[in-house]
């Protein structure tokens, strides 16, 4: 019977710790985040792939392309719609909320 090999994470392989962590608010739950972890970074080890909707047809998006380029993971931050989640640096406190649409009723078409 063989073992099976361990697997190691990129931190096991540089020897990282992990920072201190604070927490946030997604839609009321909290979350867990470490410093230097973008919001997109927070959710998706929450395990929360989708945190936007569509104008048009409400299809859930999340992050796409990681880079800021392509707008589909918009979240609104502490009030402040189309934020692109893969770019803004998760904050303690944060009230991070699902995004409908276009994030503004005075926008909505």
């Amino acid at each position: 019977m063989t073992d099976r090999p361990h697997r190691r994470s990129p931190r096991d392989l540089v020897g990282g710790r992990p920072d201190a962590t604070y927490t946030l608010r997604f839609d009321g739950r909290e979350l867990t985040a470490q410093a230097g972890q973008s919001i997109a970074a927070v959710l998706w080890g929450a395990g929360i792939l989708a945190w936007r909707t569509t104008r048009q047809g409400g299809a859930p998006r999340g992050a796409f392309c990681g880079i800021g380029s392509c707008y589909d993971c918009l979240v609104t931050v502490n009030g402040r719609p189309n934020q692109r989640a893969c770019l803004v640096p998760a904050r303690p406190g944060d009230a991070v909320t699902t995004q409908e649409g276009t994030g503004r009723a005075d926008l909505a078409v």
